[in-house]
């Protein structure tokens, strides 16, 4: 028996983030394993807990101690989703003031296949911080899915993804 590939399923505070449960199930249903890595404030905004049992792995939210060994399998690639206005330029900046952060300007240097899905209003899409982040990662080789193909409005009338899109367009990446 072959072993699973292994995604960091990366994601922020965007009101997307409520849904990842749906992903980590598309993902396992496609081979995959999947490490949940949050952002702190998108950590309070889920179960943290459910997703644990969900993916069979820790969330991680924030860095490990220098003496602790990472709970997590390496990954294979990186699944960035959602992706907020703010830690799309971080990254683009290579600042890593989140573990989430740091992990995708990590895994960035080593070169693992990554997609990114925006949840980003239009008006901040037209910010020139993030158009020049934007083309700094595709320069990188970072495949950015286009936001108004994946997001949809929820019964709340908050962002939601069409999480299906999301691992489609990840898995034909791969």
């Amino acid at each position: 028996m072959s072993e699973q590939r292994v995604v960091y399923l990366v994601a922020a505070a965007a009101p997307p983030v409520r849904q990842l449960a749906e992903p980590l199930g598309l993902l396992r249903e496609s081979g995959w394993s999947a490490c949940v890595v949050l952002t702190p404030t998108a950590a309070s905004w889920v179960n943290v807990a459910a997703l644990e049992a969900d993916s069979g792995f820790p969330v991680r939210v924030h860095p490990r101690l220098p003496h602790e060994q990472d709970p997590l399998p390496p990954a294979d690639a990186v699944l960035a989703a959602p992706m907020t206005f703010n830690t799309i330029n971080k990254v683009a900046g290579g600042i890593s003031d989140t573990l989430a952060a740091s992990l995708l300007n990590e895994l960035l240097g080593v070169g693992l296949p990554m997609v990114f899905a925006p949840c980003v209003k239009q008006a901040l899409r037209s910010h020139p911080a993030y158009q020049s982040g934007v083309e700094r990662l595709r320069g990188c080789g970072i495949r950015l899915l286009d936001p108004d193909s994946l997001t949809c409005r929820g019964e709340d009338g908050l962002a939601a993804f069409r999480w299906d899109a999301v691992t489609s367009a990840f898995l034909q990446t791969m």
